[in-house]
């Protein structure tokens, strides 16, 4: 039988939460958490090993991972091993990325009530810290300071009662202008960059292609699409167009693939997930540009589907087509 618990397990017991704990199975199924925004799932012992003893700013990074799934409506996703790797492995978000979040999500619960109508915020709105990977308040005023200065909120105005903080015009077209950015962007789209050659086939066909599909996602390989464009520019849109990148390194006598790298380095530049995999044969002459990420090495088809859904799952989460 579970029990009800009523603290969050990864912010522990300042924070409230709602869901419940399987003394059997030993794991934590949250609802709702007022530190970490959404809910999520977690075992007892990963949480007694690793994310108790992680810092508040590493337990930042996860909540970031956390409200992300939410935004891609997974509403309880389950903290892994291999995720919470994959997060601790990940940069803290740029300062311009923490702001544009923090506006978003504002403008969104400001639009609950009415337009223009001022907010008075409070230290314990814990929903802000977790849109914004924040960990002090300080952080918080300083990210108000930067959007009030880029005109896209006002500030408060001293001595005047009611006087609060307020998304701008020029604000809630900020906002239009991310949402029209993330509409432009297919997120059950996977773009596949590899060596186009004959050895390469059975690799897509057994073990890229079906990791994608059973995750819930549609892959694109620039080589099967038909277009009247420039391949270069058909390569820039289709990646601005997908969620998550799987490039793979492996390569023939002639040596590395330039075109990997780029359309690798393509992604990275506009921060979408990129998936590294590399045949066993050509792990050692891989460019000291990549060679430090953590590739996932096969040796067959099938290991590299095994591999490559695990992968996924764990890093990106369940897809819309599951």
């Amino acid at each position: 039988m579970t029990e009800r618990i009523e603290t969050c397990p990864i912010w522990g017991n300042r924070y409230k939460a709602k869901g419940t704990f399987d003394p059997i199975a030993k794991t934590y199924e949250v609802e709702d958490s007022d530190r970490a925004f959404s809910g999520y799932k977690v075992s007892q012992l990963l949480l007694d090993l690793r994310i108790k003893r992680l810092s508040d700013r590493e337990k930042a990074w996860l909540t970031t991972w956390i409200v992300d799934q939410f935004t891609l409506g997974n509403y309880q996703p389950e903290i892994t091993p291999h995720v919470l790797q994959s997060v601790l492995r990940k940069r803290s978000l740029r300062v311009y990325q923490r702001a544009d979040r923090l506006l978003k999500y504002i403008a969104i619960a400001s639009s609950i009530e009415k337009v223009g109508v001022p907010l008075r915020f409070l230290r314990n709105q814990y929903e802000f810290f977790a849109w914004s990977e924040s960990v002090e308040w300080a952080e918080i005023e300083y990210l108000l300071d930067y959007l009030s200065k880029k005109g896209w909120m006002e500030a408060p105005e001293l001595g005047i009662p009611g006087s609060g903080w307020k998304v701008t015009v020029e604000g809630h077209s900020r906002v239009e202008e991310l949402d029209i950015k993330e509409r432009t962007s297919d997120r059950s789209q996977a773009f596949v960059a590899m060596w186009f050659d004959a050895s390469m086939e059975e690799a897509y066909e057994k073990g890229i292609g079906p990791a994608i599909e059973t995750t819930g996602y549609t892959p694109l390989i620039i080589n099967r699409k038909e277009h009247i464009n420039r391949i270069d520019d058909e390569i820039e849109a289709e990646i601005r167009r997908s969620g998550f990148v799987v490039a793979d390194f492996t390569h023939g006598d002639a040596g590395a693939r330039g075109g990997v790298y780029y359309e690798a380095g393509l992604a990275k530049g506009r921060d979408l997930p990129v998936i590294f995999t590399c045949h066993e044969d050509s792990l050692e002459t891989l460019h000291f540009d990549t060679s430090h990420y953590n590739h996932i090495v096969w040796s067959t088809p099938e290991e590299l589907l095994e591999k490559l859904k695990n992968r996924i799952l764990s890093v990106i989460g369940e897809g819309p087509g599951v």
